[in-house]
């Protein structure tokens, strides 16, 4: 029976991981452990955030639902997990002198996704993390040992100025080094003012940092066997560890779970455009086979390393797109996602689910002051007047700026490339294709998207799936309202139905109603009227 090759590769050696918490870092670990189980020690670098220590994170991590199927069929795997306490935005890392020795010694492999994801975050924040984080890395892990490989996680959005992104660094117009040094040359506040002139024409700090960040990477090559994985947008996983698994809100999963919710009815976006998403899954088993190809590459190398050769060739760079293989439209996107709605709705939806896109900045605007404003001012003045926790102005405006953020990329289209990517996914042998699977033209869309609501649903929000028989029930009779107002118009019955449901709001203000009975009669009004 054939084995498979990677697994086998990854048999006896040590891996570093920066990035671990993330959606990424989790899943990566998961797959380590699930398909690689002959490795010999991961290496997880943890920070201390919002009060909680890295060994308790790390301990929240192991916890969740995607550990589980690990946890039921060989526990002991965890047992070669290892915290690192330290932070990729401190000077040396943070780490102890003891555990370092063990990681210059040890490991073989490093996969650096460390980074800040706040795309509203200061020049300051994300140049620390993201860019001057990943010198830290590469210096000190130009001290290991045994290195084979660097993986570095960027972004497939780190070059928004180019109409065609391909597989190789373009340099910035800033050399990366003086921009780290900006810090100790302005204070903060003239840092924030120069901002939007220095990171042009890149919509956030996060793109910029992370553009800089490869200038960075391609520095250390050859000296270093480093290389650059850029995935897109990271959606749900397909199939690994769970169907639909995912973390966080971010990104299609937010805008798909808001329309679901109902507080979400507009997009500034053009429909025809493509949504250059990745499932976490392909893009994990994209960057584990990147790490063993850049391994057996380094090892058949001459040493020592022939420079003359490497000043005609550039640090290798994969991105993990899907664009020219598999590709969907946000209107698609839109499409999809609202009809596995309907069939898997969610709990104590604020509104009828639908939502829609358009390119017109005026129709959009419109649309948000009526649809996603007014309500929500309407319902927190009720329950301001009620004695209540407002709450529906704070979803908008983390509603809005999610919008703002996201709009760049929905009124633009890019052409990636993915040769590199795709070359070395047909290089692998029938066991190891299968086992780290990449084959997005095979993906089942409408399983997806039913995946990804599900997913959403149940990991995010928290949500039991089986409440979904009387989330049905709950949609159906609001379908019934808008179809019957729609078809009655001003006919008595609907008349009555109003008036008694306006009376019913009212008599709310005579005693203390709960937070769920109020909106649920204000959308009756809204939905039959």
């Amino acid at each position: 029976m054939e084995k498979s090759v990677i697994s086998q590769f990854f048999n006896d050696r040590s891996i570093f991981v920066t990035g671990s918490t993330g959606l990424m870092g989790k899943v990566l670990v998961w797959k380590l452990l699930y398909s690689c189980p002959g490795i010999k020690k991961i290496f997880v670098l943890i920070r201390s955030k919002r009060g909680k220590s890295a060994l308790l994170r790390y301990q929240e991590i192991i916890k969740a639902p995607l550990f589980d199927s690990i946890r039921k069929t060989n526990k002991s795997l965890l047992s070669k997990l290892q915290v690192v306490c330290g932070d990729v935005g401190l000077e040396g890392l943070g780490i102890s002198e003891e555990m370092k020795e063990k990681l210059i010694s040890d490991v073989s492999i490093v996969f650096h996704g460390a980074a800040t994801l706040n795309l509203d975050a200061s020049l300051n924040e994300a140049i620390n993390l993201n860019t001057t984080g990943t010198l830290r890395m590469l210096e000190f892990c130009s001290n290991m040992k045994k290195l084979e490989a660097f993986v570095h996680f960027s972004t497939a959005f780190c070059h928004v100025d180019l109409d065609t992104l391909n597989e190789e660094v373009h340099k910035s117009a800033f050399d990366a080094h003086n921009i780290m040094r900006l810090p100790s040359w302005l204070d903060e506040n003239s840092i924030k003012m120069v901002t939007p002139h220095l990171i042009n024409p890149h919509p956030n700090t996060y793109t910029f940092s992370k553009r800089l960040a490869e200038d960075v990477v391609s520095d250390f090559y050859p000296q270093l066997p480093v290389v650059i994985a850029r995935p897109s947008i990271v959606t749900p996983a397909l199939k690994e560890p769970l169907p639909g698994w995912v973390d966080n809100l971010n990104g299609p999963t937010g805008i798909l779970a808001a329309g679901g919710k109902g507080v979400l009815r507009s997009i500034l976006c053009n429909s025809e455009y493509t949504a250059e998403a990745v499932p976490v899954d392909f893009a994990i088993n994209a960057v584990i086979v990147i790490a063993w190809k850049t391994a057996i590459t380094k090892q058949k190398q001459v040493q020592p390393i022939d420079y003359a050769y490497y000043k005609t060739t550039a640090v290798p760079v994969y991105n993990l797109t899907q664009h020219n293989l598999n590709p969907i439209t946000w209107e698609t996107v839109m499409t999809k996602g609202r009809e596995e709605t309907m069939k898997n709705p969610f709990e104590l939806m604020l509104w009828y689910p639908t939502g829609s896109l358009t390119s017109n900045r005026f129709l959009h605007t419109y649309k948000v002051i009526c649809y996603h404003w007014i309500p929500a001012y309407l319902i927190d003045g009720i329950l301001f007047l009620l004695g209540q926790k407002r709450f529906m102005i704070r979803v908008q405006q983390k509603i809005s700026d999610g919008l703002r953020v996201l709009q760049y990329f929905t009124l633009r289209n890019w052409d990636f490339t993915n040769d590199r990517l795709l070359a070395l996914r047909e290089s692998l042998c029938d066991v190891d294709r299968k086992e780290f699977n990449m084959d997005f033209e095979k993906m089942d869309m409408d399983a997806y998207f039913r995946d990804c609501i599900l997913g959403a649903r149940q990991y995010c929000l928290k949500e039991d799936p089986a409440s979904i028989p009387k989330a049905r029930k709950t949609l159906k009779v609001w379908s019934k309202n808008t179809l019957r107002v729609r078809l009655g118009g001003d006919i008595p019955e609907v008349r009555s139905r109003r008036l008694a449901a306006v009376q019913d709001v009212r008599s709310g203000f005579g005693y203390r109603l709960s937070r769920n009975d109020v909106i649920t009669r204000y959308i009756i009004i809204i939905t039959i009227s």
